[in-house]
């Protein structure tokens, strides 16, 4: 039995790509191919039969509902062989792009062409807001004494210990004012006590990023008190001379947060907005550009493609109270971050380490790590987590 490779034809005025299955004359003397191809069909793709070839022909498919679907045909032997070597055969193919969770095989790659593009984009001007940097471009090793540790201590004494440009991507998620009980931090200051320590701190994570490093800062802003935290930390990043490399949203799907308060109810005088979903501000220092070669890179196509669309469906931490931490975020959401920004080896750094997600996941990527807290409780925590023992510093040693 045969299979052709998912060249592209054109049915009706539209495109798809087609592969076609040599059936044999037990496949084909079987009643159950018409149903098949009734009700497995769908608007992106469809199956058609031509003399003793089946041919599939799709534009787009979720492949994990398709593979769902199939599975109503296991007592047909014959044909279920069938159909599940037609699934290998498209998982082959890995040029697509990825829409609502659907792979898209045709046109994913289109997109409006801007005549002179290029030009426009040089008279225009990149990133103008960040040309007036001084950063120098020579990078630094992180002492061996901070590399794969838990530090208990304040970030800013600790990060004033690090040589500068020595740290390849910072991963962190700062407390948010909102008045959560954290161990060790008031969560419920005035707003500007919190901006300036919070600023003290990221003043020295731009000083350690290495040339060409990112910060990707995981945040909600409080929207009781109208504080737009997102848009003022990317203001402060971009003053600094940082590069907003881009926005990612995190869609917790929380819906149990949206009906706990209207403000005014059924009255356009002062209705209360609500929010499913966080934000992932992304910075870049000196160049958009991080230096690093290709094979030392664990991203594989499927999560690349998935994952550059800057809207990521990803379940809240479920674990928070096993730990004790009442704002932990899950462990995929770094994962994503670390695959996605940085190389096998580099360094990551978390300055609100917490109970140590960030460190727990680039241990598992096999990159370095540096994580800070000024909770020892959540230092012990971080370790606890960590596959090994690590030495705990104490914030009397910085």
């Amino acid at each position: 039995m045969g299979y052709s490779n998912g060249e592209i034809v054109e049915v009706k005025g539209n495109k798809y790509k087609r592969i076609l299955i040599d059936l044999t004359k037990e496949v084909l003397e079987e009643d159950i191919l018409p149903i098949l191809m009734n009700s497995l069909n769908d608007s992106g793709y469809f199956f058609n039969l031509n003399g003793d070839k089946l041919a599939f022909l799709f534009r787009e498919i979720d492949l994990g509902n398709f593979k769902e679907r199939i599975e109503k045909f296991k007592n047909f032997k014959k044909l279920y062989k069938i159909l599940t070597e037609l699934i290998t055969k498209i998982e082959a193919i890995k040029s697509y792009g990825i829409k609502d969770g659907k792979r898209v095989y045709i046109d994913y790659d289109g997109e409006r062409k801007v005549k002179g593009r290029r030009d426009k984009e040089n008279h225009r001007g990149k990133f103008f807001y960040a040309l007036h940097h001084k950063f120098k471009k020579d990078n630094n090793k992180l002492p061996a004494e901070f590399e794969n540790k838990i530090i208990c201590g304040d970030s800013e004494k600790v990060l004033k210990k690090l040589p500068d440009n020595c740290i390849d991507l910072i991963f962190t998620s700062p407390p948010y004012n909102f008045g959560l009980e954290y161990e060790n931090h008031n969560d419920a200051i005035e707003w500007e006590n919190y901006f300036t320590k919070l600023f003290s701190i990221f003043d020295e994570c731009i000083r350690v990023l290495k040339y060409g490093g990112r910060i990707v800062i995981n945040v909600q802003p409080l929207f009781s008190d109208y504080i737009p935290i997102h848009h003022i930390i990317s203001k402060f990043f971009m003053d600094k001379g940082l590069i907003w490399k881009g926005e990612i949203i995190w869609e917790k799907h929380n819906y149990n947060c949206k009906y706990t308060a209207w403000g005014s109810w059924k009255s356009p005088s002062n209705p209360y907005l609500k929010y499913s979903w966080e934000f992932l501000e992304i910075f870049c220092k000196g160049s958009l550009k991080h230096e690093g070669e290709t094979n030392v890179s664990d991203l594989t196509s499927d999560e690349f493609k998935e994952w550059v669309y800057a809207k990521w469906d990803i379940a809240p931490e479920r674990n928070m109270e096993k730990w004790g931490h009442p704002a932990m975020f899950p462990e995929e959401l770094a994962r994503r971050v670390i695959k996605l920004f940085s190389f096998v080896g580099d360094v990551v750094l978390d300055p609100f380490n917490g109970v140590g997600t960030t460190t727990k996941v680039a241990k598992e990527l096999k990159r370095r790590f540096v994580g800070i807290d000024i909770s020892p409780e959540y230092c012990k925590k971080a370790e606890i987590r960590l596959s090994q023992g690590l030495s705990l510093f104490d914030s009397d040693s910085y």
